[in-house]
């Protein structure tokens, strides 16, 4: 199986990050506010590209959610609380009742 080129994923994911940021929130329960942890961040990424038909082996998702990690945290919407987990800081994924991961405040 070929490698797969960590950089080219790195920059389609962060091209765009709201795409990703709403496929994890479809798999996980991911609100402003909640903690967010680096296995579902890694499974979050492979299962990811497994839906554009590009398979990644563990250590390449596992290189994947570093760098995306480590972007969230650049971008703020990632705030560490610990090295392997972060308090997610997206007021788009807001509810209208906190604590709530399933009222979502949709704001136009």
């Amino acid at each position: 199986m070929a490698k797969n080129d960590t950089q080219k994923l790195f920059m389609e994911l962060t091209n765009d990050i709201n795409i990703l940021m709403e496929f994890l929130r479809a798999k996980f329960p991911v609100f402003h506010n909640s903690n967010f942890f680096f296995r579902d961040l890694q499974f979050g990424i492979k299962s990811f590209f497994e839906k554009k038909e590009i398979n990644l082996s563990y250590s390449e998702s596992e290189e994947l959610a570093r760098l995306v990690a480590d972007y969230l945290q650049k971008e703020g919407i990632f705030i560490p609380t610990s090295k392997q987990s972060w308090r997610v800081n997206y007021p788009e994924f807001e509810t209208a009742k906190p604590g709530d991961p399933f009222s979502y405040s949709y704001q136009s």
